[in-house]
């Protein structure tokens, strides 16, 4: 059963700021964006980089690695890589996209939570 755990507090991260965390032995990126904060796995489904040193654009976290892209809202794949061409048809063989996993936030005071 899904539980809202306490991640952070919010003046850990200011607008536009995204961190790693773990939270019940889960690796978690968590991301404020407009004063809305947004918890998803941190580590890329392309091929395992750690999203929390990648950028974010908005709600979009791009990957260090191959420059894989998801929104955080939803966790859809925005850019599967940066590659193109046969680079690009062999990389979806191999690994397809998949949505990034992302989870439910709630602020209660000062603390943010994720449900896990």
């Amino acid at each position: 059963m899904a539980e809202f755990i306490a991640a952070l507090v919010t003046k850990d991260l200011k607008d536009g700021q995204m961190k790693s965390i773990t939270l019940n032995g889960q690796e978690l990126l968590v991301a404020r964006v407009g004063g809305t904060y947004y918890a998803a796995s941190n580590i890329c489904p392309h091929l395992g980089g750690k999203l929390a040193r990648g950028s974010l654009k908005g709600t979009v976290v791009t990957c260090p690695r191959h420059a894989s892209q998801f929104d955080l809202k939803d966790g859809r794949v925005v850019r599967w890589t940066d590659w193109s061409g046969i680079k690009l048809a062999l990389s979806k063989l191999v690994r397809g996209p998949r949505p990034l996993p992302v989870y439910r936030t709630k602020v209660e005071g000062e603390r943010v939570l994720v449900e896990i």
